[in-house]
């Protein structure tokens, strides 16, 4: 009998993913769980293994489309069967019989990561702004047009079932700026406001120009619309401490062969993550959330850490980094590290971080200003580690050095919070106790 092969369901909060290639074409012989395509959402990567041992005899959504999870994307078959019913057969039930899971998923889109009620939809026509914007919207696009005085019912929804989705409503907004202010009801006229300069508007190619034209990968879209929505919910301030790695330099290069022996692979990260756990003990703030007019506290440290890949960015999380010493940070930052690369990262492995840090200093870079990876209100970038020339006692000395940068939301952390917190990190690596590593 002929199995449909389905979009996964790849976390809670996942409603749809995009198909990024397919490892077999049709005819090919395949085995149950070899890996049969592969698919991006907002969260993770993935290669997704075959659900039976056939041939594939259809392929339904092609690579580059996004389709809502449980929908067939392709057939596997015996050979010389007829699969002209199969779809049909493994069509997902009809909303008026899905439950609060499928609800969401009809409902929801992957990039509304905020969205994880979905408040039911009644048959009865709503008058109130409220109302409309619980119809038609997730509650991070609720939020964000509740926020910003936007009724929901006006913009057109692009989602699945024609939701406002929070592509929609950031578009929405930025057509807003760039029109300027509504003039006031009150019939007074508006004052003249200042020239403000143009981008030059977009314009295609011309046919002799030396240009290649792409379009963005899915998960290129994702990291710009975390990162713009980022940027208009936080209010980013950044704090630079430059700290002394000289002393962590001689303990990594002494335990370094004892920790390979032990399978693990002793990096400055490692050293910064303990510290920066143990920072947070003593600053909770750091590792809170703000929500509404609510700061939720974290009771465990969730450690989010950066890895870049050929297509972006991903960030598994180490959950309950805190109960791990410095043996126990090594092994899990190269174990996420390696499996963000390999693609075998599972969905519950990107999300619920409550801090995280970011390295861009592997590249080269002195320091970085990093945007918060929402709805955390802080992130840690790490400059280059090397030997610079400094001022120690009044001599100028060689020492192993690197600026760290704190990026935080001041609606919550104020600069004397950031910088306590800072100073911590910075004694606890420049007097890093021995007997921890």
């Amino acid at each position: 009998m002929a199995t449909p092969v389905v979009m996964p369901q790849m976390g809670e909060s996942i409603a749809e993913g995009t198909i990024v290639r397919w490892m077999k074409k049709v005819g090919d012989q395949v085995e149950r769980d070899e890996p049969l395509f592969e698919i991006t959402t907002d969260k993770v990567d993935a290669e997704i293994p075959s659900p039976a041992a056939g041939v594939l005899s259809e392929i339904k959504v092609k690579e580059g489309e996004t389709v809502a999870v449980n929908s067939v994307v392709g057939t596997i078959a015996q050979p010389g069967e007829d699969v002209k019913d199969v779809s049909a057969r493994a069509e997902p039930p009809p909303p008026a019989a899905a439950g609060p899971a499928s609800a969401f998923a009809q409902g929801a889109t992957a990039d509304e990561e905020a969205g994880r009620h979905v408040s039911s939809v009644g048959a009865m026509p709503s008058s109130s702004l409220e109302e409309r914007r619980r119809q038609r919207s997730s509650p991070l696009v609720r939020r964000i047009a509740q926020e910003n005085n936007v009724d929901i019912a006006a913009i057109a929804g692009s989602g699945i079932g024609g939701r406002v989705t929070k592509h929609d409503i950031l578009a929405h907004l930025g057509r807003q700026q760039a029109q300027g202010p509504t003039p006031p009801a009150s019939g007074i006229a508006p004052q003249t406001p200042r020239p403000r300069p143009t981008m030059p508007e977009a314009r295609s190619a011309e046919p002799d120009a030396r240009v290649e034209v792409q379009p963005l990968s899915p998960m290129r879209k994702k990291i710009a619309e975390h990162m713009v929505l980022s940027k208009r919910t936080s209010a980013h301030v950044h704090s630079v401490f430059h700290v002394d790695f000289s002393h962590v330099e001689r303990l990594r290069r002494e335990k370094k062969e004892e920790y390979g022996r032990l399978g693990a692979r002793l990096t400055y990260l490692a050293f910064i993550a303990k510290a920066v756990i143990d920072a947070i003990r003593r600053q909770p703030l750091i590792n809170a959330s703000l929500e509404g007019d609510n700061v939720v506290y974290k009771k465990d440290v969730n450690l989010g850490i950066a890895v870049a890949l050929e297509s972006g960015l991903i960030v598994p999380v180490i959950k309950n980094a805190d109960e791990k010493n410095l043996l126990g940070l090594a092994r899990a930052i190269a174990d996420v590290a390696d499996r963000a690369r390999a693609k075998q990262l599972k969905p519950e492995e990107v999300h619920g971080g409550t801090f995280t840090i970011t390295n861009p200093g592997q590249f080269g870079s002195q320091f970085g200003l990093p945007i918060i990876n929402q709805p955390q209100v802080a992130i840690l970038a790490v400059g280059t580690i090397e030997k610079r020339p400094i001022v120690v006692d009044e001599a100028i000395a060689i020492r192993t050095m690197a600026y760290l940068t704190l990026g935080y939301d001041h609606r919550l952390i104020d600069g004397a919070v950031a910088d306590r917190f800072m100073a911590d990190v910075k004694e606890q690596i420049e007097q890093f106790n021995p007997n921890q590593v």
